[in-house]
């Protein structure tokens, strides 16, 4: 995928855990193994204490290993990759599309939205879903309609670097399920957004 010159960095990457069904004494879900908080070796268990005991029957929960999450974000914000072991999602402020209170893409936004395309095709995917997203300025309402018909066109130039096979959901949320504070100016910047994601596959 081409980037631009904009310096990246990792915004959050959480690590494969195992999650059991259960806790013992009172570690912390956060608590690195075999540490306290003192910094001391771990206290010694006593295996014959009741406490852990399960009761007759019982059995604990098979473990689970949680997916891993790594998302990397322009330095501006202007455009935020997220990849888990199942899909891929970008999310592009609605200011690198498009005009102020438009559906109308920017020259800019067909590059961005064909790099895109790129990654979809490399990964394989038959199923891509375009979601649009306001900030909570003006009625609920216009930013349904404003929300949805930018991604409708953003799902109509990714069409055109796509297989015409691909299948498409298209959603606007208007202000529905922020990312960020809509109280600032910042945070609904982020908010006005549009994201696409598409299934992982063996082809990346």
């Amino acid at each position: 995928m081409k980037t631009t010159s904009t310096p990246r960095r990792i915004a959050a990457l959480t690590v494969t855990a195992l999650l059991l069904g259960g806790t013992v004494g009172n570690a912390r879900a956060d608590d690195p193994p075999n540490s306290t908080s003192s910094g001391a070796p771990p206290p010694a268990i006593d295996a014959t204490s009741p406490a852990l005991m399960l009761p007759d029957g019982a059995t604990l929960a098979p473990a689970k290993v949680l997916d891993i999450k790594q998302i990397v974000e322009e330095e501006g914000g202007e455009q935020r990759r997220e990849d888990t072991n199942v899909d891929v999602t970008f999310a592009l402020q609605a200011e690198v599309l498009f005009p102020k209170d438009s559906a109308r893409l920017s020259p800019a936004a067909t590059a961005r939205i064909a790099a895109i395309a790129a990654e979809v095709d490399k990964q394989g995917s038959g199923r891509v879903r375009v979601f649009g997203f306001t900030d909570d300025l003006g009625t609920y309402e216009h930013g349904l309609k404003l929300s949805k018909e930018r991604a409708d066109a953003v799902q109509q130039e990714l069409a055109k670097n796509l297989d015409p096979g691909t299948t498409f959901d298209i959603r606007g949320y208007s202000e529905d399920y922020p990312i960020a504070d809509n109280s600032t100016e910042e945070g609904r910047k982020k908010n006005r957004r549009v994201e696409v994601s598409f299934p992982r596959t063996s082809g990346g």
